[in-house]
């Protein structure tokens, strides 16, 4: 848990004057998104509380709005814990992002579109394949879909897919071999810019549309194996 905490008393600072639940649960959103929190961890109330300079009771309401996202669990008696998702979260989750990002892409109008967002994540990705950080690509590849998701410039789109590729992330914790999942998407996701700057979005939604069916059954394979439909590790 000490390192996992790591980094938690800098995001303090994100609270600003106006400390909320809202807003301490899109920082331990956020973690769980950048793969801080593997599914099964049991988040101490004492220690994050401490680490973010909240009230038990602000931490708690916070909990709460996160276990109505799907992202944590309460078990009484032993606390909160993050999630581990089963089979048919995994196939719903890929159910919503395909019906949202192919949506974003087929709608977005008369290019030039505004790419820069995708191209960083995309030479983040290459960065991190380089030092062999496949935990880091991982996190490339959701902040290619996140910025790819934002080119539909709705907030409330926003807001929905991040706690969808919140629980994408705790999808991910569960595969045992994290370069064969990531690595050859980094490839397809150059495949998918090129095809935006090029001004082909239906190119670009046919490559997604793929994408997205492919990396669907490799993670399902794995979670036949590693979880089981029942959820349990």
């Amino acid at each position: 848990m000490a390192e996992q905490l790591t980094g938690l008393a800098d995001d303090r600072a994100l609270l600003g004057r106006t400390s909320t639940a809202e807003r301490v649960s899109d920082i331990l959103r956020s973690r769980i998104a950048e793969g801080y929190f593997p599914p099964g961890t049991r988040l101490s109330e004492d220690a994050i509380g401490g680490a973010l300079g909240v009230s038990r009771n602000t931490l708690r309401e916070a909990f709460r709005l996160l276990t109505h996202e799907r992202l944590l669990v309460h078990e009484l008696n032993r606390g909160v814990f993050v999630r581990v998702l089963a089979v048919e979260d995994v196939e719903d989750i890929y159910r919503v992002r395909t019906l949202v990002e192919c949506a974003v892409v087929r709608g977005l109008g008369e290019p030039p579109y505004a790419l820069d967002g995708l191209a960083d994540a995309v030479t983040e990705g290459q960065l991190a394949t380089q030092e062999n950080d496949w935990k880091t690509l991982g996190t490339a590849n959701i902040h290619f879909h996140r910025e790819l998701v934002a080119l539909a410039g709705s907030e409330r789109t926003d807001e929905l897919m991040r706690s969808v590729f919140a629980e994408l992330r705790l999808a991910f914790h569960v595969v045992d071999d994290p370069r064969r999942l990531h690595e050859p998407y980094l490839a397809r996701n150059r495949e998918i810019l090129r095809a935006l700057q090029a001004g082909d979005r239906r190119g670009a939604e046919r490559l997604l549309r793929t994408y997205l069916a492919d990396s669907l059954e490799r993670v399902v394979e794995v979670y036949r194996r590693r979880v089981g439909e029942d959820g349990a590790c």
